[in-house]
């Protein structure tokens, strides 16, 4: 992939897929363009190919100027010419600038991955059910939860779901399932249980058969049974473990 002309573009690229991060120190400016998810990840202290989700490896004075900093002053003042590790400093040290749609697009996309999780591992005490994810977004928006588009889904779920309890009866639970299979519907089926949950054991009988004993959140039940079935073509036996 060739390098793009930054200067040029940059209007073009900031209401895509990137976002300013920016430094103020030692009297001077230092701005890169870099894809928002990675802030989070260098943030929580993931090891990532922090240059790979850059759009340019160029770190700028002013990025909508396409005014790109001196070398003797990121060298001066960050003691390094590493280039990885000035953007690293940048994010850590530095803030980051959204446009009102990157930050309203960004808090939508996360405020979806949180109402899929609590969908998925949490049901409604008195029914044994997992609430449908409008109930869970009515009750969000009752509960004027406040979404941070930048700190990662599991995080703020616990912080929600306590804000969202005197609204919503919710629970968060596991439930074990005894699953046998035939050889060749374990073959078709087993990458697929594992997608679920975890495996807590499993054996082979001495038909060919499988027989797993499988953990997952009590949510995905319904969602579960009817995967298994979907994939054996109703060749598969399940019990739920009291």
């Amino acid at each position: 992939m060739g390098k793009r002309d930054i200067k040029k573009d940059y209007k073009t690229t900031l209401l895509n897929d990137v976002v300013i991060a920016r430094l103020d120190t030692h009297g001077e400016s230092f701005e890169i363009l870099i894809e928002p998810e990675a802030i989070q990840e260098i943030k929580d202290g993931k090891a990532i190919d922090i240059l790979s989700k850059m759009p340019e490896e160029v770190i700028f004075r002013d990025a909508k100027k396409g005014e790109r900093a001196p070398h003797e002053d990121m060298l001066k003042i960050f003691e390094t010419d590493d280039m990885a590790k000035i953007v690293k400093e940048i994010i850590l040290q530095g803030k980051v600038q959204l446009t009102t749609e990157q930050r309203r697009k960004m808090e939508e996309d996360k405020l979806k991955q949180i109402i899929a999780m609590i969908a998925r591992e949490a049901i409604n005490p008195q029914t044994g059910t997992p609430h449908p994810p409008q109930r869970i977004e009515i009750a969000m928006k009752e509960a004027k939860v406040h979404i941070d588009p930048f700190k990662s889904a599991d995080v703020q779920m616990r912080t929600i779901v306590d804000a969202l309890r005197p609204l919503l009866p919710i629970k968060f639970e596991k439930m074990k399932i005894a699953v046998k299979l035939s050889g060749e519907g374990h073959g078709r089926c087993y990458g697929e249980i594992k997608t679920f949950g975890e495996i807590e054991k499993e054996e082979w009988q001495s038909d060919g058969s499988w027989v797993g004993i499988v953990k997952i959140p009590a949510g995905l039940q319904k969602e579960f049974f009817e995967r298994v079935n979907e994939i054996t073509k109703g060749n598969v036996e399940t019990k739920i473990i009291k």
